[in-house]
């Protein structure tokens, strides 16, 4: 939250035997009851001759009513052990695997899940996304909150990918194992390390190695999964795409330096459209546009053409300048009959108060999905300041409380799940790459160069104003620099904030995407490599990690 190429034989049927009724019983679940008593702080470790491999099992069904097809499905919920070498374990891993029988002789893919933060367990996306059951929320409304229900996910992708959802040590239930601590993976590179030897144990004892092999990160996840995938592909795991949503690729876009006056303005002109499509969602752009899509086009347009115009207010808007600058009455009022954009929208963007409480009288919105507001006064704001966030951060681990031993059949007798580490995040180590924030589009191309096969979807929310969506386009323009490569890249864009499937309209429109990217199709209305805008113009060339 916080913040391979498939075999063609693959791709033509996603479908037939593992989608047909079986006549058979399901095969018996199989519960386990883990009496390890894990621990979350920085100094936290348990001894090797504690720490065991174990999971439980289960057995489900999901039926796609609108088709008809049936998918059996088993889950596995449980430990394994990360081990830099032979003897030298480095952590027990938390996950939860969702799996199928293959069609034929030909593996089926599997793809590798994990939120962000850092310090985040993998909650979010394992009960909002694809799995095949979800947290069914109202989003962008908050009707009924906090109790939403878990519901079988008609817009599950186990008919197309298994999916494995791991937690980070110190999250979830996963921690380090002595001499190491948990702190000793609370870094960029130490992060990655250690999320690499957990997939190469998975793949090892589930004899997937010759799988279509997937990640997909979200928010903090992204650039994880840039420095992630590396560091596979120099292991020698082939990877057959990644899937980056949310993204923050470079870290200093939103946090420059003191003095580094223009990426203030970078960021500040590359946040816009998003909430020009927040605006627009309150009723305050005048003409309403005809559709997010088109209305972003404008908007990248206007906010590239009147760059200069904002670059005095840039500083101030990320807290650089002293004294701040505001515009006049004047500017604003022009600006408004550029943009179509109210002056009120403008005001609150730009002035001395925070949009989030003040485009609308008495109303907080959100910065993961700017639709989602409450009124000031409201319980769900109450020790959060977002209601974006507090819209799940409450109902989503109050699931999980059942989900486990109900359904996944995994009890942790002397352990409290961790959705999020604040600890984690407040001690992260973010120096990467001789830098003191993660840029990581060099490891991209770093990437791109050891797999040019490899497949890059990026995903993106309208409304997501945490990690706007032209910020991230202009990131992977970067590239275009870059002489002698054609990346398979497709940036894809759609209703909704940072965690996009949370939207009942845009998660179909995403899961028709993903089958999509899997079967190696392009995806209707993607943005293509050669279609990705120029970077801004201090904007780095990408270089070498």
């Amino acid at each position: 939250m916080r913040v391979a190429i498939v075999a063609s034989a693959l791709t033509c049927g996603f479908g037939a035997a593992i989608l047909q009724a079986s006549a058979q019983a399901l095969p018996p679940d199989q519960a386990y009851v883990d009496n390890t008593p894990y621990a979350f702080g920085p100094a936290d470790g348990l001894a090797a001759s504690v720490v065991q491999e174990k999971a439980a099992v289960a057995h489900h069904v999901l039926n796609y009513t609108a088709s008809g097809r049936r998918v059996e499905y088993t889950t596995t919920a449980g430990h394994l052990t990360a081990s830099k070498a032979p003897g030298k374990p480095e952590a027990t891993m938390f996950y939860v695997a969702y799996t199928a029988k293959p069609n034929g002789p030909f593996p089926r893919p599997v793809t590798f899940f994990y939120n962000g933060g850092p310090g985040s367990s993998s909650i979010w996306l394992r009960l909002g996304s694809f799995a095949p059951s979800r947290v069914a929320t109202p989003d962008p409304l908050t009707t009924g909150w906090p109790n939403f229900p878990l519901v079988d996910n008609q817009e599950s992708l186990i008919d197309t990918t298994d999916m494995v959802f791991i937690d980070p040590p110190g999250t979830g239930l996963s921690e380090a194992i002595l001499p190491n601590t948990n702190q000793s993976f609370w870094g960029v590179d130490q992060d990655a390390g250690v999320m690499r030897d957990f997939i190469m144990r998975y793949l090892a004892v589930n004899q997937r190695a010759q799988s279509p092999i997937y990640l997909y990160g979200e928010s903090y996840g992204t650039p994880r999964t840039n420095v992630l995938a590396v560091m596979l592909e120099q292991a020698g795991v082939r990877l057959s795409g990644i899937v980056l949503q949310s993204s923050i690729l470079d870290y200093n876009d939103q946090y420059p330096a003191q003095t580094d006056l223009q990426r203030a303005t970078d960021y500040m002109v590359s946040l816009l459209p998003g909430y020009a499509e927040v605006v627009t969602y309150f009723g305050q752009v005048t003409p309403p546009p005809r559709s997010e899509r088109s209305f972003a086009r404008r908007m990248r347009e206007f906010s590239t053409q009147r760059y200069d115009e904002f670059t005095p207010y840039g500083p101030t808007f990320l807290g650089l300048a002293n004294p701040p600058v505001f515009p006049t009455d004047a500017v604003y009022a022009k600006l408004s009959s550029q943009s179509h954009l109210s002056v009120n929208a403008l005001q609150a963007y730009m002035g001395s108060n925070p949009y989030n409480t003040s485009l609308i009288p008495n109303t907080t919105i959100g910065g993961y999905d700017g639709r989602v507001s409450a009124p000031n006064n409201s319980p769900m704001l109450v020790g959060d300041s977002d209601p974006s966030d507090a819209l799940i951060a409450k109902p989503f681990p109050v699931v999980l409380a059942q989900q486990m031993p109900n359904y996944l059949k995994y009890t942790a007798v002397n352990a409290t799940y961790v959705p999020l580490s604040d600890v984690a995040n407040i001690n992260w180590d973010f120096s990467h790459g001789g830098l003191a924030l993660p840029d990581t589009i060099p490891d991209l191309l770093a990437l791109l160069t050891l797999n040019p096969r490899i497949k890059v979807l990026s995903a993106n929310g309208y409304h997501d104003l945490v990690t706007p969506f032209f910020m991230t386009e202009k990131d992977l323009g970067r590239l275009k620099s870059v002489r002698g490569i054609r990346p398979d890249i497709q940036v894809t864009h759609y209703a909704g904030g940072h965690m996009i499937y949370l939207d009942d309209t845009s998660r179909p429109v995403m899961k028709r995407d993903l089958v999509n990217y899997y079967r190696g199709w392009p995806i209707e209305d993607a943005m293509r490599f050669s279609q990705l805008p120029a970077p801004w113009s201090d904007m780095a060339p990408p270089g070498t990690p």
